[in-house]
């Protein structure tokens, strides 16, 4: 499946709702039913997160994060334990969030070969500079794995070459910063999108602070997907009984969201 399990996600009559967690947060057990927590509640692909000691692109909810699945033991080999066993429960589309070092760290072919056997659709690389993809791309694309590219703000003018290529999807930095909650997105995110849409047909999500319903309709307006992290990964760290339960109706709600701006615009 890999790619296409991906291409299927956005091929749907909806627009995608792309949740994310750390793998690992808080406990290896309770990840997995995070993950399928998103997914009984309508998420049509999960961003899983490996740990990192230096996670640049994040903020300090999902550093917390990143500590507790340190201190619950996790490593690159158990993430993609985790993932087999969620593959054994739900075939929801499942893409990775990890940091060069750690792919470095395990090795190119190893780790990609890994991707496809476990069932990973597709890598997103946050600290990969642009000169440096054509090392990585190769055992993606061995492996069937979408390496899937981000796009911020100051990276505008690049646009023509950082989506080229893509196979999955672009992953746009709805503002400048680092991840977490925000109460206003980037005024100049529509034209953004826009240049991506004149460079490539792939889908276009966005990710960086959303976390309300009326956001999250804004986004799917203009974009192909909607990616929340902080706000499920908050929900994750208040350990309660009811946590499955909270992630699942959080991503109800924010699917409806979404839902709703589809119907209104196929009307």
């Amino acid at each position: 499946m890999t790619e296409q399990r991906l291409r299927e996600a956005f091929g749907k009559q909806h627009k995608a709702f792309i949740g994310f967690v750390t793998a690992g947060d808080p406990t290896f057990d309770k990840s997995v039913a995070s993950i399928l927590a998103l997914d009984a509640g309508g998420a049509d692909v999960v961003e899983v997160g490996i740990p990192f000691s230096d996670p640049v692109a994040d903020g300090p909810v999902i550093q917390d994060a990143d500590l507790r699945a340190f201190a619950a033991g996790i490593t690159t080999t158990k993430v993609f334990e985790l993932v087999e066993e969620v593959r054994r429960k739900s075939d929801v589309s499942l893409v990775l969030l990890v940091y060069l070092n750690n792919i470095f760290k395990y090795g190119y072919d190893r780790f990609f070969s890994k991707c496809k056997q476990v069932g990973i659709d597709g890598v997103i690389i946050p600290d990969l500079p642009m000169e440096e993809r054509g090392e990585v791309l190769p055992f993606a694309h061995k492996y069937q794995c979408a390496l899937i590219p981000l796009v911020a703000p100051t990276s505008a003018k690049r646009i023509p070459q950082i989506v080229q290529g893509t196979t999955g999807f672009v992953y746009v930095v709805s503002s400048m910063g680092v991840t977490g909650v925000r109460s206003q997105l980037d005024s100049n995110l529509e034209d953004m999108i826009a240049a991506i849409r004149n460079s490539t047909d792939a889908p276009i999500a966005v990710g960086f602070g959303i976390h309300t319903p009326e956001q999250a309709a804004k986004i799917a307006a203009i974009a192909d997907g909607v990616i929340v992290g902080s706000a499920i990964v908050k929900i994750i760290a208040q350990n309660t009984a009811e946590t499955s339960k909270k992630i699942t109706e959080y991503t109800r709600k924010m699917s409806k969201a979404i839902y709703k701006i589809n119907r209104e615009k196929s009307l």
